[in-house]
C-alpha cells in the first residue's frame, strides 16, 4: 500500500510541476499579448451597441455608464433591451438617458420569446431597432474603458476579420459579499483570463465572449442571424464558431474589459462556475480534460500529503505556489486590476479544483433560476 501511495504522490507532484510551468508560461504569454501594437483605423463607421438587460444587478449603472463615455469620433447608437417595460434595469437606463441626452439611445421592451436562451430572444427583439451596419454586443455586467469601441472597431477592419471579442478581468461588485465576490473575481482574473490568453496565443482556442462581440450585419445574416443560437447556452462561443466556420477569422485586441462579480454566497459562486465548467466539458471535452494541468496547487498539496511532506514534496509545493503568485502579480500589473489578496489564492485554487471535479458528472446547469439540460452540441432544454 505504501508503494501505491508513493507512486500516486510522485505522479501528483509531476502534474503539479507541469502546472507550475504552465502558470509561468501563461504569465509570459499574457505579457506578450498586451505588448501587441494596436492598429488605428482611419475609417470610423457608425456603430450600434446592443445591451441586453435582465433585472437590476450590482454596479449596473456604473457599468452601463462606461458605454456612454466612449471616445469614438463617429455616430454611436446604444440599444437597450428587456423583456418587460417594468424591468428595473430600464429605470437605470432612463436615468442615464437623462444624464447624457446627447447620446443616441433607444429602449426595446418585448416579451416575445424565440427559444430557450432568454438573452438571444432579447437580442432578436432588439435588432430591428439597430440603425447601423457594425454591431457590438456586450453583456450588462461589463465595464469598458473610453477607448474600447475604437480598438474593437479597428480590429474588425483588419483583413478577413469577421468577429472581434475581448478578454476580461474579474471585478468584485460594490456592496456584494466581500469574500464570495472576491473569490469569483479571482477565478476570472487568475484562472480564466490567463488560460484564455494562453489558449489563444498558442493557437489552441479561438474563444468568443459575451463581454464583447463585434461583427457586421451582413456577417450576422451569413451565419443565420441571432435565431440560429436561440437554443444554445454558450451563445457567445457558438456565434464565434459560426463566424469562423463561414471562413472569417476572429480578432482579440490587446485590452481587457471588466466583468462584475456579484456573488453573495458560496451557493451563488458554485452554481455559476459549475454551469460554465460543465458546459465546457460537454461542448469541448478534450479542452476540459486538458485543463487539469492548470490545477497545479491541489496536485502539489495531495502529492505532499501522500509523500509524508517529504522535503522534495515541500519544495515542489512551494514552487507551485510561487508560480501562481507570480502569475497573479503579472496579471494585476498588466491589466491594472486587483481581484483579491494573495493569501486567498490557495483557497481560490482549491475551489477551482472542486468545481472541476464536480463538472465531470451530470449534464444539467442552473441558469437564472431555472435548470437546463445541456446537450453535446451545446443546445439547452428545460430539465
Amino acid at each position: 500500500m505504501d508503494s501505491v501511495f508513493t507512486t500516486l504522490g510522485l505522479a501528483f507532484c509531476a502534474i503539479a510541476l507541469i502546472g507550475a510551468g504552465y502558470a509561468l508560461l501563461s504569465a509570459l504569454l499574457a505579457a506578450r499579448f498586451m505588448r501587441r501594437a494596436s492598429t488605428a483605423n482611419a475609417d470610423h463607421p457608425a456603430v450600434s451597441i446592443l445591451k441586453p438587460l435582465h433585472q437590476s444587478e450590482p454596479d449596473l449603472a456604473k457599468n452601463l455608464e462606461t458605454v456612454f463615455n466612449q471616445a469614438y469620433p463617429h455616430p454611436v447608437q446604444i440599444v437597450f433591451g428587456a423583456h418587460d417595460l417594468a424591468d428595473p434595469a430600464l429605470g437605470v437606463v432612463r436615468a442615464l438617458q437623462a444624464k447624457y441626452p446627447q447620446v443616441d439611445t433607444v429602449i426595446v421592451a418585448s416579451a416575445a420569446s424565440h427559444g430557450a436562451n432568454a438573452k438571444i430572444s432579447n437580442l432578436i427583439n432588439m435588432l430591428p431597432a439597430a440603425k447601423h451596419d457594425v454591431l457590438v454586443l456586450s453583456d450588462s455586467d461589463i465595464a469598458v474603458k473610453p477607448d474600447w469601441l475604437e480598438q474593437v472597431v479597428s480590429a474588425l477592419h483588419r483583413p478577413n476579420v469577421g468577429v472581434v471579442t475581448c478578454f476580461y478581468t474579474g471585478e468584485p461588485a460594490q456592496g456584494a459579499h466581500r469574500l464570495w465576490s472576491g473569490l469569483a473575481a479571482m477565478g476570472t482574473s487568475y484562472g480564466f483570463l490567463p488560460n484564455a490568453i494562453a489558449g489563444f496565443s498558442l493557437g489552441l482556442a479561438a474563444p468568443c465572449f459575451g463581454s464583447t462581440i463585434a461583427l457586421r450585419r451582413r456577417t450576422l445574416n451569413e451565419i443565420g442571424g441571432f435565431a440560429a443560437f436561440a437554443d444554445h447556452l454558450a451563445d457567445d462561443y457558438e456565434i464565434g464558431h459560426a463566424v469562423r466556420r463561414a471562413g472569417h477569422t476572429l480578432a482579440v485586441p490587446a485590452l481587457a474589459v471588466g466583468h462584475t462579480a456579484a456573488e453573495n454566497s458560496f451557493a451563488d459562486l458554485f452554481r455559476h462556475e459549475l454551469r460554465w465548467t460543465r458546459t465546457i466539458r460537454l461542448v469541448n471535452p478534450a479542452g476540459h480534460f486538458g485543463s487539469i494541468v492548470t490545477h497545479g496547487l491541489p496536485f502539489a498539496l495531495m502529492g505532499a500529503v501522500l509523500l509524508g511532506f517529504s522535503p522534495a514534496a515541500l519544495v515542489i509545493l512551494g514552487a507551485v505556489l510561487g508560480a501562481r503568485l507570480a502569475l497573479k502579480w503579472r496579471i494585476d500589473r498588466l491589466f491594472a486590476t486587483h481581484a483579491g489578496p494573495w493569501y486567498l489564492l490557495p483557497v481560490r485554487d482549491l475551489l477551482s479544483f472542486v468545481v472541476f471535479l464536480a463538472s465531470l458528472f451530470g449534464e444539467t446547469v442552473h441558469w437564472r433560476g431555472s435548470h437546463f439540460t445541456v446537450q453535446r452540441c451545446g443546445a439547452i432544454s428545460s430539465g
